[in-house]
């Protein structure tokens, strides 16, 4: 197989070199790196203003904000949550000593199914863990409605969320607390990164302390916190890349609509559409194939791409819940996950990134109609 110039399922999205340079002038002459600095400050107003929140937290890297949201709400117990995601989704539900509960899932969009809701809440039951996979808004409002009549606390893992609005309002309102991701594959980077998005100043200073080893000041700590701080360097170049994103936002729509245009008349090949009155952010190009009408299965599809030098990703295969970690769980077994079981067999996600050029998209295209 021919190694060079692959096609991949990311790219990701880079500040000019010539931008960054000044900045990191500035930031040698500062010769302050870390601990709240002045493009650390910068950034977490930005992304405010960018996202329509109040109130903000940057960290290291997308994973750190979980574990932190769930020791700031003081969550214990029991977490319902999806199988279908990442797993850092479920893993920070391990480190806190937390048992997940997993419920089956969306056919349509992927997201935790409402419907399956209630039937896994127990005495135990603290909060609900929804994903907004591939950007696609969760039921809000029924989460909600079922969070609010038990009583349990909604955190969002809103890692492929950047930006997203319905009706104009980001999702990243919705529930408790909100985590974004800023991994180099995501719309938005820092390279690595992350953020909590909180709905107050007392809760956001919390939040600080928890990610600061718990310091309050010079000699006062105050919780057993951790070391979650994003760094100088990655502001800046946060502040750089998000001057650029609706751009490249724009650049993943068109993609997105060549696909759809290719491929809706490709027998056994399915992929989810736009949803009204929401501001998609395209993340992710999801496929879903049906091997009796496509003739072939899924992963017979996803090895011959990557015979002619293309690499999508089975995103999200296998289910979370398959894990040795997880997969004693009673609500991890595969009867009771029957539509995340069918569409973990069946996804391939295609590259999707602003630089994808016309003659990469034409391939990939042909690749799976021809197929």
């Amino acid at each position: 197989m021919n190694k060079l110039n692959p096609i991949l399922v990311t790219s990701p999205l880079l500040p000019p070199l010539e931008e960054f340079i000044p900045y990191l002038k500035d930031i040698w002459n500062k010769k302050w790196l870390t601990n709240n600095g002045y493009y650390h400050q910068e950034l977490e107003k930005a992304l405010c203003d960018y996202l329509g929140v109040k109130y903000l937290s940057l960290f290291t890297n997308g994973t750190l904000p979980l574990i932190t949201a769930l020791q700031a709400l003081r969550i214990t117990g029991e977490v319902i949550t999806t199988p279908f995601s990442f797993v850092a989704t479920t893993h920070s539900l391990w480190w806190n000593g937390i048992k997940p509960v997993f419920v089956d899932i969306d056919p349509i969009t992927c997201n935790i199914n409402p419907d399956k809701i209630e039937a896994a809440i127990t005495p135990h039951t603290t909060a609900i863990m929804p994903v907004h996979v591939y950007g696609y808004p969760c039921d809000m409002e029924r989460i909600q409605s079922i969070a609010d009549k038990y009583g349990l606390k909604v955190i969002y893992d809103a890692a492929h969320a950047f930006g997203v609005t319905v009706n104009n309002k980001s999702v990243l309102e919705a529930g408790d607390m909100s985590t974004l991701s800023f991994h180099a594959t995501k719309v938005f980077n820092t390279i690595e990164g992350g953020a909590l998005v909180c709905r107050d100043e007392q809760t956001k200073k919390r939040i600080d302390y928890l990610k600061n080893f718990g310091f309050a000041g010079e000699t006062t700590v105050v919780a057993p916190g951790i070391n979650g701080k994003l760094d100088e360097i990655r502001s800046a170049y946060g502040l750089l890349n998000l001057k650029q994103v609706d751009n490249a936002i724009e650049k993943r729509r068109q993609i997105a609509n060549q696909y759809r245009e290719a491929l809706k008349n490709v027998d056994g090949i399915s992929f989810i559409g736009d949803i009204p009155d929401v501001r998609h952010n395209y993340a992710y190009f999801p496929i879903f194939v049906d091997a009796e009408k496509y003739g072939m299965a899924r992963d017979e599809i996803y090895f011959k791409m990557q015979e002619q030098n293309v690499f999508g990703r089975r995103y999200f295969y296998p289910l979370i819940s398959t894990f040795s970690t997880y997969r004693g769980l009673d609500s991890a077994k595969p009867k009771n996950l029957p539509v995340a079981t069918k569409i973990a067999d069946s996804v391939i996600c295609l590259p999707m990134y602003p630089d994808l050029n016309n003659g990469d998209i034409n391939k990939i295209l042909k690749l799976i109609i021809k197929l």
